[in-house]
């Protein structure tokens, strides 16, 4: 009996170097968070308020009815738009079979927190071109006119504090490594699919040899 299978198949070879896609994977997220910063800054509701002129002549600001929620909502949104980015561009870095491994997954979450800075670059500069800065010293308020109605730019933080700008940024990125590495878990090879598929060999009938 003899034993005989398919050729060795070579690795399969990638058309860019693990440095050069690496590369590639962060500047695509880069551009992907200018255009969630600018869908963002159309989408992201303001937050619209008053400036009153009290009869003791002292201006004071509230906001309209629930309005204030607008400042939390247009925050968790950001999030939220930059979450399903995350986990799309987890799964189409690991369809890059050939360059599988650590060098892709930093590139990944290094991009996804990329992303999330340039959309909340760019989500607030748009928002702040298109509503300003919230009035409260140069509000035209008099004793004749003591109201006056503004929109308050929506902001991409929760709040201006180290710890709450780091979790905006940090937590696609984390989501983005989670997805990546719940697929590589899942596949039962070493090389993570990165090589040929090898198969057992096939074993073959021997050959009837003549009778006598």
């Amino acid at each position: 009996m003899s034993l005989s299978g398919e050729e060795h198949q070579p690795r399969l070879r990638p058309r860019f170097s693990r440095r050069s896609a690496a590369v590639i994977v962060v500047v695509g997220l880069a551009l992907s968070g200018a255009l969630v910063g600018a869908l963002w800054a159309w989408l992201a509701p303001p937050a619209h308020g008053v400036v009153a002129l009290t009869r003791s002549g002292e201006r004071v600001q509230t906001y309209l009815g629930s309005e204030s929620d607008h400042l939390f909502v247009a925050a968790a949104m950001l999030i939220g738009m930059l979450v399903p980015v995350a986990v799309v561009a987890a799964v189409l870095v690991w369809q890059w079979r050939a360059l599988r491994g650590p060098v892709m997954a930093t590139a990944l979450w290094l991009g996804s927190v990329a992303a999330a800075a340039v959309a909340a670059g760019v989500g607030a500069v748009l928002v702040h071109r298109r509503y300003g800065t919230v009035p409260f010293e140069t509000a035209p308020v008099t004793p004749q006119n003591r109201v006056f109605y503004f929109a308050e730019a929506p902001p991409v933080f929760f709040a201006h504090g180290p710890l709450q700008v780091v979790t905006t940024l940090l937590f696609p990125a984390a989501v983005a490594a989670l997805v990546y590495a719940l697929m590589a878990v899942a596949t039962p090879r070493d090389d993570l699919g990165a090589g040929p598929e090898e198969r057992p060999p096939l074993l073959q009938r021997p050959e009837p040899h003549p009778a006598a």
